[in-house]
């Protein structure tokens, strides 16, 4: 089969379209013809070696965190899906590679395709909805009735970060471009804030969550508008402490990215604010209670127009590198 490997970390890696062999599964496994991947920034840190203290591949390896696909063959002891099943998901970290035309997985991995979406928006859905959904649940611990508040929320994790907050019953205030205001409103957001038009810094204070999407430059503006005893997420700015301690990491992890997460605890601990960071893992469990969101609000994430196939995975990254695309980057098998 073909897949896009890494044959070594590279600041500015490209992939390698090689042919290997079609993956044996385990007893609890599935083995999932690939209908489409999708391209995401986590390749671009994974590519580099940026997060090889959080998850270091043995190389070459086949890269790619999400996909839908089909069902082709079942272990002895799956039980919850059979042959034919459409289904997405988010691979475990340790063993990715969505970049090929076959996967095997764990089944506790995968759940099935949200009845509304197709294979191609199904593709969009796993990374950003799992990413928000343990954002929310677990890292923020959010409550019923505070503000939760998106910078740059307007782009593919806000499309699955608005409903779910909304589930959760918060108040949500995302800022964005002017373009995507009406559908950003549409799916539930209370306030929505022109980045070009106006600084979020300025009207909002006793914001109880803050997720940064956007990078480390930000941190102090989004500091100054949390209440004290509020929480900051990061999905950019980078691993602390409490990360690798949550993670169950090595002492000598835990006091490296102490040392890499200091400047950032420093800073949120002077403004009683608790600061986290996020790695989203796999999980089909939560991924079909996020299926039930998607369906109950018809939620349909953007896709870029372009079309890629896996031997265009180079032009699909560099899309993706472009900070520009029209929506979450796929190649279709």
């Amino acid at each position: 089969m073909k897949a896009a490997q890494l044959m070594k970390y590279d600041k500015n890696f490209d992939l390698k379209v090689n042919d290997i062999p079609v993956p044996a599964i385990k007893s609890d496994e599935v083995l999932v013809k690939v209908k489409v991947a999708a391209v995401n920034p986590l390749e671009m840190l994974i590519g580099t070696g940026s997060v090889k203290l959080i998850q270091d591949y043995d190389m070459p390896v086949t890269m790619g965190n999400e996909l839908t696909g089909v069902i082709e063959k079942v272990g002895d002891k799956v039980t919850d899906f059979k042959n034919g099943d459409a289904i997405y998901t988010r691979l475990p970290i340790e063993s990715i590679g969505a970049f090929a035309e076959y996967v095997a997985v764990k089944s506790d991995a995968i759940a099935p395709l949200p009845s509304n979406l197709d294979f191609v928006t199904g593709a969009a859905a796993p990374l950003t909805g799992l990413t928000a959904y343990q954002g929310l649940h677990e890292e923020l611990n959010a409550q019923a009735g505070k503000a939760l508040f998106i910078p740059g929320g307007s782009g593919s994790f806000g499309q699955m970060a608005v409903p779910i907050a909304k589930d959760l019953g918060l108040r949500v205030i995302v800022s964005g471009n002017a373009q995507a205001r009406e559908r950003t409103l549409a799916i539930g957001a209370d306030q929505y804030l022109d980045y070009q038009a106006v600084n979020y810094w300025e009207v909002l204070k006793d914001v109880d969550y803050v997720i940064d999407t956007l990078s480390p430059d930000e941190f102090d503006h989004e500091l100054s508008i949390i209440k004290p005893g509020g929480r900051l997420l990061s999905l950019r700015t980078g691993p602390n402490k409490q990360f690798a301690i949550d993670r169950n990491f090595s002492k000598l992890k835990q006091t490296m990215f102490a040392m890499a997460g200091a400047k950032f605890d420093r800073k949120a601990g002077q403004k009683d604010v608790q600061y986290r960071f996020i790695f989203v893992r796999s999980s089909g469990e939560q991924l079909r209670k996020i299926s039930k969101i998607i369906e109950a609000n018809q939620i349909v994430p953007a896709v870029d127009p372009t079309k890629f196939e896996i031997e265009d995975i180079n032009d699909a990254l560099a899309l993706v590198r472009s900070g520009h695309p029209q929506g979450k980057v796929v190649i279709q098998f």
